[in-house]
Parts: C-alpha cells; sequence; structure tokens
C-alpha cells in the first residue's frame, strides 16, 4: 500500500512511502513466523544482498511477560512499559524517569529489565526464568525451523527488541543493516489479539511491514540498486489516427497472446513522441496502425535495433510475434 505519516523526515523515512506488508491469519504456530522470516530473506537475497549486508533480530513478547512478572510488574502495566522500554534505546533513562514514575516502576526494576534486554544470548535469559517457560521453548523451535530454511545466518536473538506497538503478543523482529547506518529496514511479529481489538473475532495471526525508503538507501550504498531504465516491453503499439485504436488494441491483444510484452499508447501522440518513447523504455519494435496500411490488412513493423521497417498482415502478426520468440 501506498502510506503517509506527519513527522519529521529523515534518511530512510519519508512522509510517504509505499510499504510491502506480508501476514498470515488464522495460524498460531510459530511456523508462521519462520515462514515470514524465510520470505523476508528470500526478497533480500533476490536484490543481492547477503546476510553480511542484513540481520533479523528477534526477540519475543512473551518472554518479556514473563521476565515483567518476575519483577513483579502486573499484567495492565505491560503495554506501557514495553513502550517505555522501547524508547531506552534512544534516550537515557533518566530522559523517561517521570513516566516510569507514573507506572509505578522504580529505577532498579527498570534497570534489572535492561539487564536482562540486553542479552543476546537466548540461554542466558532462559536462565532467569522459570525451566518451564513456553516463551522460551516456542522461540527455540523457531530459530529450529530457520535453520531448516536454511536463514540461521540472518537470525539472532536480541532480548533488547520490543517494538514499541503495544498489540504484539508473541515473537517480534526487525531487520537491520549490520553497518548500523540505516534505521530498520523491516519489521513485525505475532498480533493475535489484533482483529478483537476491532471487533472481530479471536484470530491468530503474524506478518511485518517493509517500507521502501530504507531498502532503497540500502541498495544505493551498496551499489546494487536495480536499473529500471529498461522495463523489459518488447514492442510499443501505435494508432495513427483514433478511429484506428481498436485495431491497434487487437494487435496489441495478440502479441500479448503469442507471448510478447506490449506497451500500448494510451493517448493521442505524434509518431516522433512515440518512438523517443520505446527508445527510453528499450522496447525492440515499434508496431504502427497507419490508415494506408490498415486498409491493406497490414501493420508496419519498425525493428528499433536494427532500424529496419516492414509490412507485416493483421492476420499473420501472431505468427509473426512467435517466430520472434523462437529466434530471439
Amino acid at each position: 500500500p501506498q502510506c503517509w505519516r506527519y513527522e519529521r523526515t529523515t534518511r530512510g523515512r519519508r512522509r510517504e512511502h509505499y510499504q510491502w506488508n506480508m501476514d498470515v491469519w488464522g495460524v498460531g504456530g510459530v511456523e508462521v513466523e519462520a515462514e515470514l522470516l524465510s520470505a523476508m530473506v528470500a526478497f533480500f537475497e533476490g536484490v543481492g544482498l547477503t546476510a553480511e549486508d542484513v540481520g533479523i533480530r528477534v526477540n519475543s513478547r512473551a518472554v518479556i511477560g514473563e521476565v515483567l512478572g518476575g519483577l513483579g510488574v502486573p499484567e495492565e502495566k505491560f503495554a506501557a512499559t514495553c513502550v517505555l522500554v522501547d524508547k531506552l534505546e534512544k534516550v537515557p533513562i533518566d530522559a523517561i524517569q517521570d513516566d516510569l514514575e507514573e507506572l509505578g516502576l522504580t529505577r532498579e526494576v527498570v534497570e534489572k529489565l535492561t539487564s536482562v534486554l540486553s542479552e543476546n544470548s537466548l540461554d542466558a535469559v532462559a536462565a532467569v526464568l522459570p525451566p518451564d517457560s513456553d516463551a522460551i521453548e516456542e522461540l527455540k523451535r523457531m530459530f529450529d525451523l530457520c535453520k531448516a530454511y536454511g536463514i540461521a545466518d540472518w537470525v539472532s536473538f536480541d532480548a533488547s527488541v520490543v517494538r514499541g506497538l503495544a498489540y504484539y503478543t508473541g515473537a517480534v523482529f526487525e531487520a537491520f543493516d549490520r553497518r548500523g547506518e540505516l534505521r530498520a529496514i523491516a519489521g513485525g511479529g505475532r498480533y493475535d489479539r489484533l482483529l478483537e481489538t476491532f471487533g472481530g473475532e479471536p484470530t491468530p495471526a503474524a506478518g511485518f511491514g517493509f517500507g521502501d525508503a530504507v531498502i532503497v538507501e540500502l541498495l544505493k550504498e551498496r551499489g546494487i540498486l536495480p536499473s529500471f531504465d529498461d522495463a523489459g516491453v518488447e514492442a510499443v503499439v501505435f494508432a495513427m489516427r483514433d478511429e484506428l485504436y481498436g485495431a491497434a488494441v487487437d494487435v496489441a491483444s495478440k502479441l500479448r497472446s503469442a507471448g510478447m510484452t506490449v506497451d500500448v499508447i494510451l493517448e493521442k501522440k505524434k509518431p516522433k513522441w512515440v518512438f523517443k518513447h520505446a527508445d527510453r523504455i528499450g522496447a525492440k519494435y515499434c508496431v504502427i496502425v497507419a490508415p494506408d496500411e490498415h486498409e491493406r490488412g497490414e501493420v508496419s513493423v519498425k525493428n528499433l535495433m536494427k532500424g529496419e521497417q516492414s509490412a507485416v498482415s493483421l492476420e499473420g502478426i501472431s505468427d509473426w510475434a512467435k517466430d520472434r520468440a523462437r529466434t530471439e
């Protein structure tokens, strides 16, 4: 979707951006989180990034909940506490002292909590929780699945990943630039109670949001941002007159059915503009539907690579396209 937000813009954070959302509804197991993480890694690999470029930090709100419970923080203060803890990554504890006191949290409790949340070892966190911790077992299961997916090098435990949105109920994760130069690339987690807050039926769910701004910055940094100069269009179809537009659409449909990628000129344009447009998008052919040729049951086809122009019958245009596919 296209998204907007009202805030100060910084590198990798714009007021308007596009976002890839991937969500799985109706399944409660950590198999979902592992599948989501695998999809995220597949994207990174698809654009030329490696586990040396990007990592994915994983934690669990359920783990944090058990830690808070052990420190005597009541359930009703869980969400607000998580929001404050999330801020500690950006500001010192003194900056949120008033907020902590308002929640009834002592500095000692918060310091103990931040000590636990500074751990990058799941075993170290497990040591301060009951031996039968369901939250720890779920995370261990998820990391085992990540090994099965072949993405273990990308994923690591990090107790400091809290994420400020209070609706998460289980695993939370955040993709990051390993050089530490950029904001979070993507993030998500499990939110089993979200639908209920909007009056829906209880439905387990997990997913992530992946904005375009930071990943573009990262690809630029690594020198692997794809070029979109070549749009992958093989042929541009153009009607010389308005009354021939229907014929041009018919030709375009036949070419597409034969497997060609076709761009139809939708507006009234001069031939000079059409040829420049075809050249700009890297098209191989320009198919012109002109009055005289149309009367003869033909179209003019210009090979833009060779600069040659020839006549092709309307009846034979599909065969012409198929021949091109076989010979090129």
